[in-house]
């Protein structure tokens, strides 16, 4: 190949670099502290605390269901749970940036609402802000807006979702 020939093929290489898009950061961040044991949900305080052993972790404030008082009962009355369970799944594709699941109902919720004639309901996360521009508007002004979820900012649910693993205990408590 002769120089000239090297040096357009440089200046188009150069050329089409500049045309990619911007670098993406990634939002699976890696974590390689000490082990979070147990997630502590405070409602009342509206604080998450991530704890090894009894030591906490990180704190975060959060945003809970639309009618955040008293524990979840049935479907659709947005309340968040209150109650000892697990992180049993993830969701990278889910409509609230990144989501981690809370293992309601158990068999206590589920035995409560068929009491009540009621369905229990289920879907509980912890989660980021929306996808959807519009629903992330309303959720900045509005505090307590989720359906019975437990929300975090984007940047809190990144770290979340690196340090705490399926199969850790939650409690959520009033």
């Amino acid at each position: 190949m002769d120089r000239r020939a090297f040096g357009l093929s440089a200046v188009a290489s150069l050329a089409v670099a500049g045309c990619s898009a911007p670098k993406q950061v990634s939002r699976f961040k890696g974590y390689d502290g000490p082990e979070v044991t147990s997630v502590v949900v405070n409602k009342g305080a509206r604080k998450i605390y991530l704890l090894s052993g009894e030591d906490i972790l990180r704190e975060y404030e959060m945003d809970l269901g639309f009618a955040p008082l008293g524990p979840k009962e049935v479907e659709g009355d947005g309340k968040t749970p209150e109650g000892l369970y697990q992180i049993n799944r993830r969701n990278p594709n889910s409509a609230y940036h990144l989501s981690i699941g809370i293992s309601y109902p158990n068999a206590e919720d589920r035995a409560h609402a068929r009491a009540l004639g009621k369905r229990p309901g289920g879907e509980i996360f912890i989660h980021g802000e929306p996808n959807d521009a519009k629903a992330r508007k309303r959720a900045a002004r509005v505090s307590d807006w989720t359906a019975g979820c437990i929300a975090v900012s984007n940047e809190e649910i990144e770290e979340i979702y690196a340090m705490v693993k399926d199969g850790t205990v939650i409690a959520l408590r009033e």
